[in-house]
């Protein structure tokens, strides 16, 4: 659905441009206090000041909402996320409490292949309600943009699958959010194909990519020690862009393995994780523009030391910030929390973090030209805070301070 919506008397903070923004653009931040945002058809026509705004047609009906005392934000970008899949796996956080590791746990058939299994034998249609709630959870916390990805089948038929209902999601007419899809096969060596990764990533090549291409529009592997390394990920990455999918890479989460440098070499839209990054992959990355998406809740969850945001950040990097849901190292999807553990563990500011949910979020999944900001000609995404102060963010320590989500110009979420 798209509406018609006036925004008024409200402050608008928003990131300005159509790209992501490096360094010291990140805190950069266009602020105007008496402001009026306008939608039409669900593109935003108007993002400036009261004073300024601009009367529109008779013969066109407009919501309004007089939003005084809140704080106007563009709708945040989840931009990593699994939130298709079978199962859960409660036992594992147990595990971990007693000193397992992420790896040790896959080990002994716990971790993806748990789910992999789960989710081979589950409906589509359970599936999709499960997703489904998870957006409508998003929605609440002032998500408007959410990546998905499959990686949960490792095998053709239940790759299609989650891809299938990741699509459908995408595409219910009265969706909350936007849904963007990521072709994540290579998230595992399948058990079947255990010591012959090289012979799973020519399944991959020869059989998935193809049944894949028009249902993904990103491609994306784990790049790890003992899951695939470099060489096999370049293989796999490589057939994918010849193919025309846009590239992403789980990089140098476990490890210092070299995945932020592949991510450069091959031109990459985003690597993410990035707790072991070295400092040549940050400049590699810098140099070649590619976006650093940092997932503290990962890290929180793990107890792992965080990603370096400020090294990213002081280094011209464009960092992104996304939650990880998935129901394995991270089983939340928690926005707020997100926040403060960057701000709190990271060293971001308020500011930075802002643009790296918005405006670098968008361009994390290609749509910094669509989304990410409150500027005219973009869709019309928006959150509104409950309050006229932007630091209530990670001041509201994992509380929800959204009071309103708004997609393509329609409230969808309100919260009391």
């Amino acid at each position: 659905m798209k509406g018609n919506l006036i925004i008024s008397n409200v402050r608008i903070v928003t990131p300005v441009g159509r790209e992501a923004l490096k360094g010291a653009a990140m805190s950069d931040l266009l602020t105007i206090s008496d402001g009026c945002i306008i939608i039409t058809e669900g593109i935003i026509s108007y993002a400036g000041s009261m004073e300024d705004r601009p009367m529109t047609r008779p013969d066109e009906h407009y919501d309004e909402i007089d939003a005084k005392g809140c704080v106007a934000l563009p709708g945040f970008v989840d931009s990593h996320t699994h939130l298709v899949f079978g199962g859960f796996r409660p036992d594992e956080f147990g595990w971990r409490l007693q000193g397992d590791s992420y790896m040790s746990i896959m080990e002994r058939g716990g971790g993806i292949q748990s789910t992999v299994n789960a989710t081979r034998v589950e409906s589509m249609e359970t599936l999709k309600q499960k997703a489904q709630w998870f957006i409508d959870r998003m929605s609440e916390m002032g998500v408007t943009t959410v990546e998905a990805k499959s990686g949960y089948g490792l095998d053709t038929a239940t790759e299609i699958k989650m891809l299938d209902v990741i699509g459908e999601l995408a595409s219910e007419p009265e969706q909350r959010l936007n849904v963007v899809a990521t072709f994540l096969g290579a998230h595992a060596v399948p058990r079947e194909y255990a010591g012959r990764t090289e012979e799973y990533v020519d399944l991959m090549v020869r059989e998935m990519l193809p049944a894949a291409k028009g249902k993904a529009r990103f491609c994306d592997v784990f790049c790890e020690r003992n899951v695939f390394e470099i060489g096999e990920s370049r293989r796999l990455l490589k057939a994918a862009s010849d193919m025309g999918f846009l590239l992403k890479l789980h990089a140098d989460e476990i490890v210092s393995l070299g995945g932020a440098e592949l991510s450069a070499e091959l031109g990459a839209v985003s690597a993410d994780h990035l707790l072991h990054v070295s400092e040549k992959g940050i400049k590699d990355m810098a140099d070649a523009g590619v976006v650093a998406t940092l997932l503290p809740l990962t890290a929180f969850a793990l107890k792992e030391e965080y990603a370096p945001a400020r090294r990213f950040i002081d280094s011209g990097v464009a960092v992104a910030l996304a939650t990880d849901l998935n129901p394995g190292s991270c089983f939340s999807g928690s926005i707020p929390l997100t926040i403060a553990l960057a701000c709190l563990y990271m060293g971001m500011t308020v500011e930075e973090t802002i643009t790296a949910l918005t405006l670098n979020g968008a361009a994390a999944v290609g749509m910094a030209d669509r989304i990410g900001s409150l500027e005219a000609g973009k869709q019309g995404d928006v959150v509104l805070l409950g309050s006229d102060n932007y630091n209530v963010l990670p001041y509201y320590v994992g509380m929800n301070c959204v009071k309103a989500t708004i997609h393509n110009g329609v409230v969808v979420s309100v919260n009391p």
